[in-house]
């Protein structure tokens, strides 16, 4: 964070210099740190990056995205309910005003491990994959944003061309086949500076590939890429596997543990203690699209057994009735009363997702497994898709609780896959409508709980695929339609005018409703 800021006020105090002329005497001897260090290295850069910005993306998780996605239903007549797809202009600027200052952050990584007396393939490949992980963010949430010219202001470049949404997924695309390629060196890295793995290189690469299946789904539909598209999701899943590693298992799945279990001696607390009072926290009722799906189901992350002191393992606190939610999208002036909620940490001593270690996800080994069904189903690789489906609702439940041990080969398991009625039926169609069962459904409502509290990715998958299946009240604005972008900020608005102006002219007016590139038809 002190680069950050210091690279900030650089870009403030040349600002003023160009306004006043009178900046050079002395500028060397104001602007040298009497206490900090004139370099960093590497290590000493990614925690505090990847923890921003992991931060960040709880932080708008909880507040956006599980309002959008029907998980929370923050209770109000107000205006500028998210529930109710009133999506106000402000919601834009946090994560972009968060993303990419800690991308200068990650760039530097490759900078100072590309150096002769510093170099490391390792840290360079790392860099890599989490700028890919974070543009894909900005580009997902925004459409096209500055890329091959941003986090340039050092340089002098402060008004950066907006880049079109293809050409930045097939530079992502780049980046991530270098970094497999770098990663595949296996060079070691400090163990300590690394809050997701504890320096172990091979899970990174690990992530890499699986983000990049990620990224190679979400464009899959685009016309223009789909044949390369399929051939390289095929190429990493099935055909060339040895030589793109991907997760497999829950050990793998890459997160960032709070509040000092990390196995490092570092110290991270979760977002949700520092950014969200206890009140707060527990405020937003349970909706009735989530919570219904899991009692009927009887899932055991709702199951007290599976919790510590009586609470069950996602921290749900039955209502007056049990597990019952509150309907997304209700009308205005409705009598609603809150059922369900989550307890926050000053209710309850047993375990809550406020104060939960294993909330920091950055991507999980489910997601992965959800990805190759919804392939294999498509005939995309070898297999129907039921193997994989089995795994991910299995790898879903055994990363909130290990202590369960499912196993997709144990009677118990397709019993309960059975009575919950989501067991595979490969004589199902691919895709359905509301109220009719397909394969696609079946994956995506899957997928939908195992991408709990990961950032956007369950806005963004139900942008990419209309599953699952929510309710539309009457209560909705923006005429019952699910916002599909986030405008961009005021800020740049001001300070790139010129860009910006080029970037609606080619994507369209900078509001809700306008489809970023690989929504378009």
């Amino acid at each position: 964070m002190k680069t950050t800021n210091k690279i900030i006020n650089y870009i403030l105090l040349s600002a003023l210099c160009i306004s006043t002329f009178s900046c050079k005497k002395g500028f060397n001897e104001v602007n040298t740190d009497p206490i900090g260090k004139s370099k960093v290295t590497a290590n000493q850069l990614l925690a505090p990056a990847l923890v921003n910005i992991l931060s960040a993306n709880m932080v708008r998780n909880r507040n956006f995205n599980n309002e959008l996605m029907q998980v929370t239903v923050d209770i109000s007549d107000a205006e500028g309910k998210v529930f109710r797809y009133d999506v106000r202009r402000n919601w834009a600027d946090y994560t972009w005003n968060t993303w990419y200052p800690e991308l200068t952050n990650l760039r530097d990584i490759y900078t100072i491990s590309n150096q002769p007396e510093s170099l490391n393939a390792s840290y360079k490949g790392i860099s890599l994959i989490t700028q890919a992980w974070t543009f894909q963010l900005l580009t997902d949430v925004y459409g096209d944003v500055p890329y091959s010219e941003a986090n340039q202001g050092k340089e002098g470049n402060y008004e950066p061309v907006f880049d079109k949404q293809k050409d930045i997924y097939l530079d992502l695309f780049t980046k991530l086949e270098e970094a497999n390629k770098l990663l595949s060196e296996g060079k070691q890295i400090v163990s300590t500076g690394d809050p997701v793995y504890q320096g172990d290189v091979n899970k990174w690469r690990r992530l890499g590939n699986s983000l990049y299946l990620r990224l190679l789904l979400r464009v899959a539909g685009k016309a223009e890429v789909s044949a390369q598209v399929i051939a390289k999701i095929k190429e990493i899943a099935d055909t060339n596997k040895a030589n793109y590693p991907i997760m497999e298992n829950n050990t793998h799945t890459a997160k960032i543990l709070w509040n000092g279990t990390n196995s490092s001696t570092a110290v991270y607390s979760s977002p949700f203690m520092i950014n969200v009072r206890a009140v707060d926290f527990r405020t937003p009722a349970i909706s009735a699209f989530f919570i219904d799906n899991l009692r009927n189901w009887a899932d055991p992350r709702i199951n007290p057994t599976f919790g510590k002191g009586g609470v069950n393992r996602f921290g749900i606190a039955p209502g007056p009735i049990g597990y019952s939610g509150v309907p997304s999208g209700y009308d205005a002036g409705t009598s609603i009363t809150k059922q369900a909620y989550f307890y926050s940490d000053a209710q309850n001593a047993g375990v809550t997702l406020q104060t939960d270690p294993y909330t920091g996800i950055i991507m999980n080994v489910a997601e992965v497994d959800f990805i190759l069904a919804e392939a294999a189903a498509k005939g995309w690789i070898s297999g129907t898709g039921q193997t994989y489906y089995y795994k991910g609702i299995a790898d879903a439940i055994n990363y909130w609780i290990p202590a369960a041990s499912v196993d997709t080969s144990n009677p118990a398991f397709l019993a309960y896959l059975t009575a919950a009625d989501i067991a595979w039926d490969n004589a199902l169609p691919l895709n359905g409508t509301a109220g009719s069962a397909s394969k696609m459904e079946f994956i995506h409502l899957q997928k939908y709980y195992a991408l709990f509290l990961v950032d956007f990715q369950q806005w963004l998958e139900y942008r990419r695929t209309g599953y699952p299946f929510l309710s539309k009240s009457t209560g909705l604005a923006n005429g019952g339609r699910m916002p599909v972008r986030l405008n961009y900020p005021l800020v740049t608005q001001s300070t790139n005018p010129t860009n910006y102006k080029n970037a609606v002219a080619s994507q369209g007016a900078d509001d809700i409703n306008t489809l970023v590139w690989w929504q378009k038809p």
